[in-house]
């Protein structure tokens, strides 16, 4: 999919709804943001004759799956893009019956949670089958969540971010990563926003935002051991100039259309979209200066919700999937593969495929939400769950730090998780039968206007929450130009 704009002028930055938050710098600002699904409609809650619903809140079926056989994994994944679908076409339903769900609770059980519970259990018992797993029909019942209902609390392996402009130094680990966030919650603002909803009306909302200059410092710089692989290989691949999108996504939904139901930026491989094999991407073309490296780099794009129209206004992925406003080429894309603090490196194999963050994390709970967010000037402050609102002439920057754990013998597995892993946070080291691959660090930046007023894309469900942002990779680099990088690595250089 192409556009006709990769960036808008400050006089077209136009507001979807406006309301004051006030800042921790002690300020007012407006917010350019859109309301939630469900914000402002609290009515006589307070009475106990209404709750207000935000989304449909559904169990992850991919996380749950650790073994499925090789040869069924295509129709596996294939099946939980339906569940994602069955999801999509729910919620899209209980955002035109919002009213009287709030009213009629009754209506929501019966028109929209018991036949997606009847949908989900036809497709349960298919993965079932092919799985040889006979424990996924508990899976099936979905619920909605009341406005005030938070996400479980995981106790994953997400990262807090580097906190480094060259994305070389940063630990791996939250480290103070809570704790910088409850320092800034004095400036969100959220039970300053009115109701006001835009054309998508499911988010981002005030309460997504928060002020950097109110977040404590919270990146921790781990010690580097003896033994430690301290080079980096920097591998340059544009900032997605030529406007590359699909809303596919390889990885967790091969050959299904649209399976990601939100915008993905690419740089790298030209040739990814939904129904790309390892020999499409063998053949690609590519943006990276080295063509050697035919990877592929792809994150979901980032908006300003201003009530531009883009060209995918119309389109799956794009605004039938709630996602709408003028999507941003980044000002800055570095991609950095970093080493090990304890021990040196091993190659990565062909074809390996990583995901970091979760896409669901909203629903999920933040067990595997680990991209941050922050602002040039502030990295060594960095929020999981909050956009940055970042000061005149600072910078919005997104990061993503990869797993550098590799089980020595699969390119993916069932859940697209468990054949790689962070190391431990404490010592830096991998875990049994795991060893060190070059960690990818991606950092991307945006020139966008101070204060709220941006989100990333996601499954409509998600509402545009930060703390859904992923990134997800595919190595095709050749094997000379990997053996360079492995060496530029363990040998303590700085190459590119």
């Amino acid at each position: 999919m192409g556009r006709t704009r990769k960036r808008s002028t400050r006089a077209k930055r136009v507001v979807a709804a406006s309301v004051a938050l006030v800042l921790g710098g002690g300020g007012l600002i407006a917010v350019n943001v859109y309301a939630s699904a469900g914000e402002g409609r609290r009515g006589s809650e307070e009475s106990g004759e209404r709750t207000s619903y935000s989304t449909i809140d559904c169990p992850d079926v991919a996380e749950e799956l650790r073994e499925v056989p090789e040869g069924a994994r295509g129709a596996v994944d294939r099946e939980l893009a339906t569940l994602d679908n069955q999801i999509t076409v729910a919620y899209q339903r209980f955002a035109e019956n919002r009213e009287r769900i709030e009213q009629d609770p009754a209506f929501a059980e019966q028109q929209i949670l018991t036949p997606l519970e009847n949908e989900r259990l036809t497709i349960l018992q298919r993965i079932a089958l092919l799985t040889d797993q006979q424990s996924l029909e508990g899976l099936a019942p979905c619920t909605l969540r009341a406005d005030d209902d938070a996400p479980a609390e995981g106790d994953g392996e997400g990262e807090g971010g580097d906190g480094q402009e060259d994305g070389q130094d940063g630990d791996g680990e939250d480290g103070g990563q809570d704790e910088g966030q409850d320092g800034g919650q004095e400036g969100e603002g959220g039970d300053d926003q009115e109701d006001g909803e835009g054309a998508a009306g499911n988010g981002p909302e005030a309460s997504d935002f928060v002020d950097i200059r109110s977040v404590q410092p919270n990146v921790k710089t781990p010690r580097q051991r003896s033994g430690a692989s301290r080079g980096t290989f920097s591998t340059d691949c544009g900032r997605n100039e030529n406007g590359k999108f699909n809303p596919d996504n390889v990885i967790v939904a091969p050959g299904v259309s649209n399976g990601a139901h939100h915008m993905h930026d690419y740089v790298g491989n030209q040739a990814n979209d939904a129904f790309a094999g390892d020999d499409d991407l063998a053949r690609g073309r590519t943006t990276c200066r080295n063509q050697g490296d035919r990877s592929t780099y792809y994150w979901p794009v980032l908006r300003l919700q201003n009530g531009q129209d883009e060209d995918d206004a119309e389109a799956d992925g794009g605004g039938k999937d709630q996602n709408v406003g003028e999507i941003q080429t980044p000002a800055q894309v570095t991609l950095n593969f970093v080493g090990s603090p304890v021990s040196k490196v091993t190659a990565m194999p062909r074809f390996l495929r990583i995901i970091t963050g979760d896409a669901k994390a909203f629903t999920n709970g933040d067990a595997n939400a680990n991209a941050s967010w922050s602002c040039t000037g502030f990295e060594d402050r960095q929020l999981k769950d909050k956009y940055p609102i970042c000061p005149e002439g600072s910078k919005v920057v997104r990061t993503f730090r990869f797993q550098s754990c590799w089980d020595g013998r699969n390119i993916d597995s069932a859940n697209h998780r468990t054949h790689v892993a962070f190391a431990d946070p404490a010592s830096g080291r991998c875990g049994d039968g795991f060893r060190a691959i070059p960690q990818l660090v991606q950092r991307i930046v945006y020139d966008v206007p101070p204060g709220p007023g941006f989100a990333v894309d996601s499954f409509p469900e998600q509402l545009h929450k930060p703390v859904t942002d992923h990134g997800d990779f595919i190595n095709v680099f050749d094997q000379r130009l990997m053996q360079r990088l492995v060496s530029c690595v363990n040998e303590g250089r700085r190459c590119t």
